[in-house]
């Protein structure tokens, strides 16, 4: 009774008519007349073959995407208009003071953000990333009026974080302070180690260019990101509700035990099986489910016969009708309702269906839908097709007759593409998919899809539509926020090719992109879009998938594309984070290839967790458990520009370095510990300039020990770690008040991780051979399967020096020795007991004592490499760190050839889960491609 009032008052509220709206730059008599003029010019563009020639440009007709288009603001098909905005909205850019120079740090902290806030809960989709998470990105990186660009905008949170930014009381809400001048403060702690306020960036909206492949994605993107009259849409929506309560609340109505009627909440249906040894039929949820105990049994009797069964030993019951919408009988897997949950005024009330329901439930399926439905046969995927043998094969298969009569007179009523945001919200709550489960020890609460799915359970909990409508209708006041015309735009296309977008305009990228196979969006979003009667073109979507036959090297490729685009549009010098949950290292390595095909550099990997896993990142067994976040940079026009002149000279090597370095953060923490910097270890430092020159095309100039012997002579080193002059400085005054920064554990599973290990073992602290040992044995669990496994001996022979008493103590040995024992402190380095005590330690060489064991594990690795070329068959156990010797090599020669004859013999898994022979494999079959 109280939502009746609510929405008879909603009635009576009038309308407000809309006055003189300007868009880019040309002003209308109010926004009908705005959007009749841009859905004009976009139609025109409808009509130009080549417009539909662009990558992933949605299926559908004309008039279905005019209908859902709202221009220039969004349209469901490329937009014509993205390069304008920008246009217009760097033109409008508050001016920066003189002398200011854009810097910044990659944003290294771990971020987590819950998603259970009213905006992020209220429309599923497959993934997304909490906006709130997003603003302290966009905070972090940009100045207000900056262009921030996603590719993969899902349901558009980006462009919510990015006007959000303009919102003072969400700013403070992350923890942040808010000045009278609109600075923004963050706690940071100081060379005193005490916390102060630092400011880093101000108070006002980012303007938002967002794009995705799903005609889906980009509807919802839209309702989130533009304003809307709440009044007059819940005076409208509410005008409709009480049409298709008028016409439709008789098929959720039950009687209750003393004849009063009551409104159906849910209903239950149940799975029904055959019995193997008496042949009648078993309902599930009557022989299967413990209902006080809550759990299905894992055995459980015949209710006929006394048979022990199973679920896995049952063979389904099957009801075959014909289907008037498909024009042919169908044979479906027979359910049953077996529980009605209700309400009789404020009461809430349990039972089993009657006589009464039944008749309903008959009368129902005699009925036949007046309004237009979807009735697509469910298209070709493994998700899509997933229920196929169900008998479930058209999209309304997926829906009672009651649910999808109401849905589809919703969709007839619906007076304007922002009311198909009701239809969405609810047309996937609403199907076959939602699970009735148990928990807090309570049957029915919690359910839902299971999300990255389109699995139809054994118990199907059916809600009551109309009044999913209502909560819906009451939620979406709750995710307004101040959203403003011309603050977004909208298209809808393959990030691949966005060509309406200049070179060097972004500000800013934010993108969450495809997780290679663990999720097939296009077929998860195909219930949506064929109610909004516009499907997502799949030849562009970048993922693994059988169904469309693209492999690990087709997603590869195209996430490439994706990132060149993006690299092409960014500004020099700017920032991209790439947020990306992915559960195989194959995958997360075709992202970092990708990234550096593009010409991105990685500056750094942190952790974003979002609180709440999808189904199978949280069951699979190799998932992360927390999202990945990548800083990457495109380097800046300047440092472009000397490499042209430089590349073939160690200068140019040694500018790379020095511009890198510069875009790396100076330390880590986490909580009060401050960690240590990967990226700067000299290792890394070395692969990524290599990675850099092999990408540009150009012979590395110099050999990793002249590389080693130069860092240490231009850069100073801290912990293991290179740095800037200017960054040194910072860095030693952070590690006073915070201590040495802590070595993450590592896992050792392949030379090159033994080798770390060592290094990380033995530089602190050398060790002999039998203390280091039984360290070593106990990390050999885990050791790749194709991986030679050496000796300790020979891992120790190749890469490090032991003291064999002859002459001096070696520095590392003394500085340990002097410092852990008071006896041995201020005597020379000669001296018989210090030299006892150093005898048969290893030690990790200075740079300038490493060149000549770096050239000899350096010919070790080539001898074995020749092997390899030789090599007739496959090649199921070698050295790895040898095939990457080789392949660096017949870089350095120009025989590709080479390279890709070694790599077509080891296993297609080593080489996807390897990001160093990746990079010289995809490179050297470019070049074989262009010669």
């Amino acid at each position: 009774m109280k939502e009746n009032s609510l929405f008879d008052s909603l009635l009576e509220e009038p309308q407000k008519p809309s006055g003189p709206v300007t868009c880019l730059g040309m002003t209308f008599e109010n926004d009908e007349a705005r959007r009749a003029h841009f859905t004009e010019e976009l139609r025109k563009n409808l009509q130009d073959p080549e417009f539909r020639k662009i990558e992933g440009f949605p299926i559908g007709s004309d008039e279905d995407i005019l209908n859902l288009s709202d221009p220039p603001y969004y349209t469901a098909c490329p937009n014509p208009w993205i390069g304008h905005f920008i246009a217009e909205w760097e033109a409008l850019k508050p001016g920066q003071p003189d002398g200011y120079s854009y810097h910044r740090e990659p944003f290294a902290a771990d971020v987590s953000e819950g998603k259970y806030d009213p905006i992020y809960k209220y429309h599923p989709y497959p993934t997304k990333v909490p906006h709130k998470a997003i603003m302290r990105y966009i905070l972090h990186y940009t100045e207000p009026g900056d262009i921030v660009f996603d590719g993969f905008c899902g349901t558009g949170m980006t462009g919510v974080a990015a006007q959000m930014c303009g919102d003072r009381d969400a700013v403070i809400a992350l923890g942040y302070q808010v000045k009278q001048d609109g600075s923004i403060l963050r706690e940071e702690i100081d060379d005193n180690g005490i916390t102060k306020w630092v400011p880093f960036s101000h108070i006002g909206i980012r303007r938002a260019a967002l794009n995705d492949l799903s005609p889906a994605g980009t509807f919802v993107t839209y309702n989130y990101n533009t304003p809307i009259n709440i009044s007059s849409f819940e005076k409208t929506a509410s005008r409709i509700l009480k049409e298709i309560e008028t016409e439709c609340s008789w098929m959720y109505t039950t009687k209750h035990s003393d004849g009063r009627l009551g409104t159906i909440n849910y209903t239950v249906w149940s799975d029904v099986f055959v019995c193997q040894e008496c042949s009648e039929e078993v309902v599930f949820w009557n022989a299967a489910v413990e209902k006080e105990a809550g759990k299905v049994k894992d055995e459980f009797p015949c209710p006929h016969c006394n048979s022990r069964l199973t679920k896995r030993s049952l063979d389904r019951a099957w009801t075959t009708v014909f289907d008037p919408i498909i024009n042919q009988t169908q044979k479906q897997a027979k359910q049953v309702s077996v529980l009605i949950n209700y309400s009789v005024g404020s009461s809430r009330h349990e039972k089993v269906p009657d006589q009464y329901d039944i008749d309903t439930l008959k009368k129902l399926e005699a009925l036949k839908v007046p309004y237009w439905f979807p009735s697509e046969r469910m298209s070709f995927g493994k998700e899509t097709r997933r229920n196929d043998p169900a008998g479930l094969t058209h999209i309304h298969h997926f829906y009672t007759k009651r649910n999808l009569y109401a849905l589809a007179k919703l969709k007839s009523l619906s007076p304007s593409a922002k009311f198909n945001l009701l239809i969405t919200k609810v047309s996937f709550q609403i199907t076959k998919l939602y699970r009735f489960t148990y928990q807090s020890g309570v049957w029915g609460a919690g359910g839902g899809p299971l999300s990255g799915t389109l699995y139809v359970p054994s118990l199907v909990k059916e809600l009551n539509i109309i009044k999913q409508l209502k909560n819906a209708l009451k939620q979406r006041r709750g995710i307004s926020h101040p959203a403003t015309y011309g603050s977004f735009v909208g298209s809808t296309q393959s990030s691949s090719a966005i060509p309406s977008i200049p070179d060097d305009s972004l500000s800013y990228i934010f993108i969450d992109p495809p997780f290679g196979a663990n999720l097939y969006y296009s077929e998860l979003a195909f219930l949506w879009e064929t109610w909004l009667r516009i499907l997502t073109d799949n030849k562009e979507e970048a993922i693994e998938n059988d169904s469309q036959g693209k492999g690990l090297d087709d997603y590869r490729l195209l996430m490439q594309k994706c990132f060149a685009e993006a690299y092409r549009a960014l500004k020099p010098g700017r920032w991209m984070t790439i947020e990306f949950s992915n559960t195989k290292a194959s995958v997360w390595n075709s992202i970092q290839t990708a990234l550096l095909e593009a010409g991105f550099l990685v500056a750094n990997v942190s952790a974003l967790d979002k609180k709440k896993g999808s189904f199978k990142a949280v069951t699979t067994p190799t998932a992360v458990k927390q999202d990945l976040v990548i800083s990457a940079y495109k380097p800046n026009g300047g440092f472009e520009e000397r490499f042209q002149k430089e590349a073939q000279t160690e200068e140019g090597v040694w500018d790379f370095v020095r511009t890198h370095l510069k875009y790396l953060p100076v330390t880590k923490r986490q909580g009060a510990l401050m960690l240590f910097v990967p990226e700067r270890d000299p290792r890394i430092l070395f692969d990524q300039m290599i990675a850099f020159y092999v990408r540009k095309g150009y012979p590395v100039p110099i050999s990793s020990q002249e590389f080693q012997v130069g860092l240490s002579q231009r850069f100073i080193e801290r912990d293991g770690m290179y740095f800037l002059p200017v960054q040194v400085a910072e860095y030693d005054r952070k590690k006073m008040t915070s201590g040495a920064p802590q070595q993450l554990s590592m896992f050792v599973s392949d030379e090159a991780s033994a080798i770390q290990w060592l290094r990380q073992l033995i530089k602190e602290k050398p060790q002999t051979f039998s203390d280091i040992n039984p360290q070593f044995m106990q990390q050999l669990g885990g050791w790749s399967k194709n991986e030679a496994q050496l000796d300790l001996r020979e891992l120790l022979n190749q890469n490090f020096l032991c003291y064999d008493g002859k002459g001096p103590v070696p520095e590392q040995i003394h500085a340990y020795l002097s410092t852990n024992w008071k006896e041995l402190r201020n005597l020379p380095k000669d001296d018989p007991s210090l030299v006892a005590k150093a005898r048969d330690r290893w030690y990790v060489p200075d740079p300038n004592k490493a060149g000549d064991l770096e050239k000899l594990r350096e010919k070790a690795l080539l001898k074995e490499f020749e092997d390899y070329k030789d090599a007739k068959k496959k090649l199921k156990v070698f050295r790895l760190e040898a095939v990457r010797a080789g392949f660096k090599k017949a870089w350095q020669e120009r025989d590709y050839a080479v390279i890709v004859a070694v790599a077509d013999k080891i296993p297609n898994s080593v080489l996807e889960e390897d990001p160093k022979l990746l990079m010289w494999y995809d490179q050297a079959v470019t070049r074989m491609g262009g010669e």
